[in-house]
């Protein structure tokens, strides 16, 4: 019996390999495959730059929609209608080979039943991103501190959250796992400039110098919001006497202008005579 099966299965196999129609079909499947395929890829590309030209006609409008907002809803957009289009491929390639849909996903919305409680995460995930970018608590090219990760937003999703750091990591964060974020991105920020000079210096000239130096720095750093303000010694020993002043900028724009104030501010006082330690 069991070798009257076999050889009956080996020959219906022949019989359907040997069928010109059969091979037909599958061309043409193929071929359908084929043009689903390219369409998707069309048509997401063609989505996307829609989308773009539409946020950038709003960005030109009178209403000043905010730059850092209008960028992370452009990768928001973009990303959904990517999963949406991919989606209706697959359907799409289903439906060619004669898998019916309604059924599958009739059984997938009682798989999902089955599964629910182990896709919490998913769901927590989802929806903490959907409250990030509707109240707006950070934004695609903000600076931002979360966890250990500390860059660039290169990319708010659905699910997660991409942060580039500056030696070139890219930290991919679930969102459900956001608890405390610091955004560097939204207010001025403060430079904070302490330079040590030498005690034999004549302090009260020395200051009068360093107070002209910080009048003259707004008209040549357009990172800062006002005239930077000398708030005198910081400390001081035998060796040394620190000084201190700020220098308030615009948001993450405190570090590289600490660097250049601080190597204008030697150059300034080896001009003056003033000794530096």
């Amino acid at each position: 019996m069991e070798t009257i099966s076999i050889e009956a299965t080996i020959q219906g196999l022949k019989n359907y390999l040997l069928n010109e129609k059969n091979w037909v079909q599958f061309g043409q499947n193929v071929f359908k495959v084929i043009l689903i395929l390219l369409v998707t890829a069309i048509a997401i590309r063609v989505g996307k730059s829609i989308i773009q030209k539409a946020f950038a006609v709003r960005q030109r409008s009178p209403l000043g929609h905010s730059e850092r907002r209008q960028n992370t809803l452009l990768k928001l957009l973009q990303n959904v209608l990517t999963y949406v289009i991919y989606f209706s491929a697959i359907i799409a390639i289903l439906t060619t080979f004669g898998i019916k849909v309604a059924g599958l996903l009739a059984g997938a919305g009682i798989v999902g039943l089955a599964v629910g409680f182990g896709a919490q995460s998913l769901v927590k995930d989802v929806i903490t991103g959907f409250f990030i970018v509707f109240e707006d608590q950070f934004a695609v090219g903000d600076q931002v501190q979360i966890g250990t990760a500390n860059g660039i937003v290169q990319e708010i999703g659905l699910r997660t959250t991409k942060v580039k750091s500056y030696t070139g990591e890219l930290h991919i964060i679930p969102n459900g796992s956001i608890l405390v974020v610091v955004n560097y991105s939204i207010y001025n920020s403060l430079a904070l400039i302490d330079i040590s000079v030498a005690p034999e210096n004549d302090i009260p000239s020395m200051e009068k110098n360093i107070e002209e130096f910080l009048k003259e720095l707004p008209n040549k750093y357009e990172e800062l919001v006002k005239t930077p303000s000398y708030l005198g010694v910081q400390s001081f020993d035998a060796s040394e006497i620190v000084v201190r002043f700020t220098a308030e900028t615009i948001p993450t724009k405190q570090n590289s202008v600490a660097r250049k104030i601080r190597r204008d501010l030697i150059e300034f006082l080896e001009r003056k005579g003033i000794k530096i330690s």
